[in-house]
């Protein structure tokens, strides 16, 4: 393999390690502030935490439309989303029955299904998601985030968490979180396009693969972490609400900063996800529970895609 290629996979590597841990340092510095200012937990964790974790994915998004890589944009948020369906609710239930919240298969489910319907229509009628449609994601965004918080009101959930950190190192992890979140976008978007180009495959190609995967690890130790702690119910609210908020949020500003033109071949991945997405809400609609047959096909379906995928560029 030549040297300069070699490089470029230090850098995609070097460049996910900043993505995962500024976007780390961004939630605890937040969640402190937050906390500091008597924010209810149960708040911080359905819009900073969702935000922190959906940052890799914005970062490298956001710089691919403004440096014109736009196969990497929507490819990233596509291969996003069904990593996170296919093989983190599929690994987790290999490893212990989900239980799924009435909430999420009433609400968030449906606004998922929903949100990725409208995509699929805004992205169809043009192939471009154009910076009006871009703004009405947001709009979709806030509204949603506003539903979240009025819920959490209503619940009367008012626990407030102690701050983990003082004012300044709350700052600090905040300035650096974002420094690393920017520099890690900037690194994965520059190799990934330049292994791209090395090894003749698609930037659309990358971002559904490699650049997804990549970005998905921290929804991915999220689940892992909430597994150990036995708390299984949160895997599939986490892994829904993280792909309501790569469509709403990482496209939606992405798309506003700079119009994104999508690649028609895209069309079969779009109707992939939808089509996941669907299983997503049948698997937890039958039982209310994804178990170890479930996770076996859903991993299946993964590694199906992966391979179609490859072989197709």
């Amino acid at each position: 393999m030549d040297f300069g290629i070699i490089i470029q996979f230090v850098l995609l590597i070097a460049g996910f390690v900043f993505l995962i841990k500024g976007s780390d340092l961004f939630v605890d510095g937040s969640s402190s502030v937050a906390s500091l200012l008597k924010i209810p937990a149960i708040i911080i964790g359905l819009t900073i935490v969702a935000f922190g974790t959906s940052a890799p994915e914005a970062a490298v998004s956001i710089t691919s439309s403004l440096s014109g890589n736009n196969g990497l944009a929507v490819g990233n948020v596509i291969g996003s989303n069904l990593f996170n369906i296919l093989f983190v609710i599929g690994v987790a239930a290999l490893l212990g029955n989900l239980l799924m919240e009435k909430s999420v298969l009433k609400k968030d489910l449906p606004i998922l299904l929903g949100i990725t319907l409208l995509l699929t229509i805004f992205i169809i009628t043009d192939w471009n998601i154009s910076a009006i449609e871009g703004i009405i994601l947001l709009v979709i965004l806030i509204l949603y985030v506003f539903s979240l918080i009025r819920t959490a009101k209503k619940d009367n959930d008012v626990k407030t968490d102690k701050p983990k950190l003082t004012p300044q190192k709350s700052i600090i992890f905040i300035v650096i979180g974002l420094a690393g979140i920017i520099l890690g976008g900037d690194l994965v978007v520059k190799s990934a396009s330049a292994i791209a180009i090395a090894f003749g495959m698609s930037e659309t190609l990358v971002g559904l693969t490699i650049v997804a995967i990549g970005t998905s690890l921290p929804e991915f130790v999220t689940s892992l972490n909430a597994l150990k702690k036995g708390e299984n119910q949160l895997v599939i609210g986490n892994v829904v609400g993280s792909n309501i908020f790569n469509i709403l949020f990482v496209l939606g500003a992405s798309s506003a900063i700079s119009p994104i033109p999508v690649d028609s071949s895209l069309i079969t991945d779009i109707v992939f996800m939808i089509i996941v997405t669907i299983i997503c809400f049948i698997f937890g609609k039958t039982q209310e529970k994804y178990d170890k047959k479930e996770g076996i096909i859903l991993i299946a379906l993964f590694i199906a895609y992966m391979a179609f995928a490859i072989l197709r560029n």
